[in-house]
């Protein structure tokens, strides 16, 4: 009994010792309401992966702690074998995994395994159908019509490095109906994001948009690096090189730009912006926008923005006005939306617009009616029909533009 004895005392206090050390190292802390973490759990919530304190709360009005966290982590893992989650979903699921190993150790859940898979390339893709009819009349009296119909693959792949950095890329491949021509895929963007609190770094070839006046002035991509800080209230400098647009690739322009963001997440949105652009051949544009937007109850928004481009010789300005009801949301068939805008775009100012009714022309304006409709999950239809004249010539112009996007 005595030689039994000894050990058992022995082993009892290196427990204790290893159960107080375990203790200190990890104090199942409150996560912090700003933390990485709540942004991937309301995702997963909202998609069924995650259920709450299992009573399908989830009691917002306070600071959760890690082991709580880590508990619903948990639950989820448990169910994920048998699940129909996406990709990007398990890559949600994984980083956290990874993020609350410790306390997920503490409840027996192992992760090792799901560390290792964390890091792999998630895939999300769309194919695209886009047509335009565009009739104008020219100078001389006649009758211009230009047509598109194309189909295009686009793929999202995302490379998850560690908490902080995550690789984004596009790739894309257009067919042409017309012409019965494919091009290659090739590699629309490509670009590394790392997020600290409330600080988002990118660096490498990104989406260009003008968030302040609703892409009024530009959509497209850039080489370079952002800085973006901020929650509600958002500062974004950004810069580097740009070929599109009015650039082309052997007349390249440098590239600065500023933006100031504001969105309640409710009622009220809107921002100022500035940007730069100076070519090989020295040609300069200073382009000012500002842009708001305000939602009266759940459906109705009404936006405004205005550009002026201070380098312009001629049509310095430009402004876009749009009333909107409801809209279509792919992950919920049947929803719809509407709207009505009357646009006035300078080529300009507006150097590479966001508008699908642009197509084939430089500058015009003219008031611009759509719809909006999702006919089943993970599919999105537009259609729009746009009336109106060219800034330069006076002449009528009619455009009619539909689109199907299905996402996988």
């Amino acid at each position: 009994m005595k030689k039994n004895f000894v050990p058992a005392i022995a082993a009892a206090l290196i427990l204790s010792a290893a159960s107080t050390s375990y203790a200190a190292a990890n104090p199942f802390s409150d996560v912090p309401a700003g933390h990485w973490a709540y942004n991937s759990v309301t995702k997963l919530a909202s998609e069924g992966v995650i259920e709450g304190y299992g009573d399908g709360t989830y009691r917002g009005n306070r600071n959760i702690t890690r082991y709580e966290m880590a508990q619903m982590i948990a639950r989820a893992l448990a169910k994920a074998p048998t699940s129909n989650m996406s990709y990007a979903s398990r890559a949600e699921l994984d980083k956290l995994a990874a993020e609350f190993r410790d306390e997920l150790d503490s409840l027996g859940v192992r992760v090792a395994e799901l560390e290792k898979h964390a890091d792999f390339v998630q895939w999300t893709g769309e194919v695209r159908y886009r047509y335009n009819y565009d009739k104008r009349k020219l100078e001389e009296g006649a009758t211009l019509k230009v047509t598109r119909s194309q189909l295009q693959i686009r793929l999202f792949p995302t490379a998850y490095v560690n908490t902080h950095w995550t690789a984004k890329a596009r790739l894309t491949a257009t067919n042409n109906f017309k012409e019965d021509s494919t091009t290659d895929l090739a590699l629309t963007y490509i670009y590394a994001e790392g997020k600290y609190g409330k600080f988002t770094v990118d660096l490498g070839k990104m989406p260009l948009f003008s968030n302040a006046d609703q892409g009024l002035v530009v959509d497209d991509f850039f080489s370079g690096g952002r800085i973006i800080y901020g929650s509600k209230l958002k500062f974004q400098l950004e810069g580097g090189g740009w070929s599109g647009g009015p650039f082309s690739s052997d007349n390249r322009a440098d590239y600065v730009g500023a933006e100031l963001l504001y969105d309640d997440g409710s009622r009220f949105d809107g921002g100022l912006a500035y940007r730069y652009f100076k070519d090989k051949n020295k040609d300069k544009d200073s382009i000012f926008s500002v842009g708001a937007g305000y939602k009266f109850g759940d459906k109705v928004k009404l936006s405004g923005a205005y550009a002026h481009n201070s380098k312009a010789i001629d049509r310095k300005n430009s402004y876009n006005v749009e009333l909107a009801y409801g809209g279509a949301n792919r992950k919920n068939p049947g929803s719809w939306g509407i709207f009505a805008a009357y646009r006035y775009v300078s080529a300009e100012v507006g150097l590479a617009p966001t508008y699908d009714v642009w197509y084939g022309t430089d500058h015009k304006r003219g008031v611009e009616f759509g719809l909006t409709y999702a006919p089943m999950k993970n599919t999105w239809t537009k259609v729009s029909y746009f009336t109106g004249k060219t800034l330069d010539t006076k002449q009528k112009d009619r455009q009619f533009f539909g689109r199907v996007s299905w996402y996988f």
